[in-house]
């Protein structure tokens, strides 16, 4: 078995993974890391999923990167586009050679008396087990479990003849022409795989337990297009993402002040899409606020045009049963379908499902309260990167990986080995992690950690916030505290040295 020590651990080649490498890079040179990577490819989601119209629902200046420009005229950008830029990141600036693929992490265990992380990884390729250790773990892995989709248990599902497909395990050159297919779901994957599969398929039927908020929006900026135009790349670019960024957050906080008139709005906007004779309220007419879920995006109005021209359609109803020519509905009818697509979401899985264990006691997350809501209460050396459900993916994980270079280097300058965030407040009030109504995040909130009541265990889900609270915050707060470890304070002082770039 190989031992492979480093620096810091980066955890996943996606997104995230690769805004971490870059920061570890800039802020922090001499430090040694790597990135592990559980599957045999970099991009995370946007390399695991294949379904048809795969793409992004933000647009591309804020899941971007802020140090790497998006170019290309659609804001709104598909799979193959957002690998093109994957690659082209860590290529121009040299994170490639660190990433090392078909490694899964199974257990990760601290040991403060030597102020290491030790983990054990499974080698997929070659089948065999190696041991990394490192100081720091930056957590990049995602938010879902990337195996395996949700999927109820529907009554009947074996009886059916046809073919059952859940996006996230999608056929490679899958054929479905002159098919009639039937998309369980209404959210992102369902609003963008029925207009795509209606351009080939004899007829597409999204059917829906109840609506989702939905709205349509160009998939080219022409006044971000513009700006290209006039001004020098980064610049532009900066003020391109600063103007999205500054728009979801005003259009966030009028739906959360005024939910009704934002309800009206959206609603509003779909019946002048489909037209008066459409049943707008049974089918694009949630029972809930806007933003209590994220608002699903149909670029160009795709899905409004399939349904106007009859390639696809809408029904609003209970599915009974499965049955050999498609699905019984509790309303008596039946849909009919030779193709039934599951898109009926994900399972979270934080931190990707690694074992954790600190000090020999294994760690239960639902047990620890969330820090600036990247790291937890009595795990040390670890920050998770992870997204907000109101905004772009990239903008928190960004904040989030900068604080690890801000934090390794403040542990560097005052000798410090290990720090981590002590809840000892009594009058600190808990609750859940996320307030967000999405079924992948409620089947799973009493597994997740905490969140307090006010700063630092509070999670904001505002970008603007949390620039100051991630971004220009003291470290040195009186919450997070700093040590060193005698054993290593010892070690020292016989060898100085520190490790070079792997």
């Amino acid at each position: 078995m190989q031992n492979t020590h480093l620096d810091v651990l980066i955890i996943g080649a996606g997104i995230s993974g690769i805004s971490a490498a870059y920061y570890l890079q800039r802020d922090c040179p001499t430090k040694s890391y790597a990135i592990l990577e559980g599957r045999h490819t970099l991009g995370g989601t946007w390399d695991l999923f294949k379904y048809p119209g795969i793409r992004s629902d933000s647009d591309m200046y804020t899941l971007g990167f802020a140090f790497k420009p998006w170019t290309d005229p659609k804001a709104i950008a598909d799979g193959p586009s957002i690998m093109k830029y994957l690659h082209e990141t860590v290529d121009e600036f040299g994170i490639r050679q660190h990433i090392r693929y078909n490694q899964m992490v199974i257990d990760a265990s601290w040991s403060s008396e030597d102020a290491l992380w030790t983990l054990t990884v499974n080698d997929k390729a070659s089948q065999t087990s190696q041991t990394y250790t490192c100081n720091f773990l930056s957590m990049c892995s995602g938010y879902y479990n990337y195996e395996k989709g949700y999927t109820p248990d529907f009554k009947g599902i074996e009886a059916f003849q046809g073919k059952v497909i859940h996006p996230q395990k999608w056929p490679e050159g899958f054929n479905y022409d002159n098919q009639k297919i039937v998309v369980i779901g209404s959210g992102a994957t369902a609003v963008t795989i029925v207009p795509e599969m209606a351009k080939k398929a004899a007829h597409v039927t999204m059917l829906q337990r109840s609506p989702t908020f939905v709205v349509s929006a160009p998939d080219e900026d022409w006044l971000a297009n513009l700006t290209n135009k006039i001004f020098p790349g980064k610049f532009a670019y900066s003020m391109n993402r600063w103007r999205k960024i500054l728009m979801q957050r005003f259009m966030f906080n009028i739906a959360r002040k005024y939910p009704k008139t934002m309800k009206k709005m959206l609603i509003g906007g779909v019946a002048k899409e489909l037209g008066e004779e459409f049943d707008v309220k049974t089918h694009f007419t949630p029972s809930y606020n806007p933003w209590d879920q994220r608002i699903c995006l149909v670029p160009n109005g795709d899905l409004f045009e399939s349904i106007k021209d009859n390639k696809s359609s809408v029904v609003t109803d209970h599915i009974e049963a499965f049955v050999p020519n498609g699905i019984q509905l509790k309303s008596g009818k039946t849909l009919e379908a030779d193709i039934i697509v599951t898109a009926t979401g994900l399972n979270l899985k934080l931190l990707g499902g690694i074992n954790f264990v600190v000090d020999g006691k294994k760690i239960d997350l639902s047990k620890t309260i969330s820090y600036r809501a990247m790291m937890f209460s009595d795990i040390p050396n670890l920050v998770l990167a992870f997204g907000y459900t109101n905004a772009s993916w990239t903008l928190k994980c960004d904040l989030s990986n900068q604080y690890v270079c801000r934090l390794l280097n403040y542990m560097d300058e005052h000798g410090h080995r290990q720090c981590v965030p002590k809840q000892n407040d009594p009058n600190l009030e808990l609750e859940d992690w996320l307030d967000f109504s999405s079924g992948y995040i409620r089947r799973v909130i009493d597994t997740l950690p905490k969140q307090g009541t006010k700063k630092p265990w509070r999670l904001d889900q505002n970008y603007l916030v949390d620039r100051k609270l991630i971004g220009n915050a003291a470290l040195n707060d009186g919450v997070l505290e700093f040590s060193a470890p005698e054993k290593v304070v010892e070690q020292k002082t016989v060898a100085v040295g520190s490790s070079s770039r792997q």
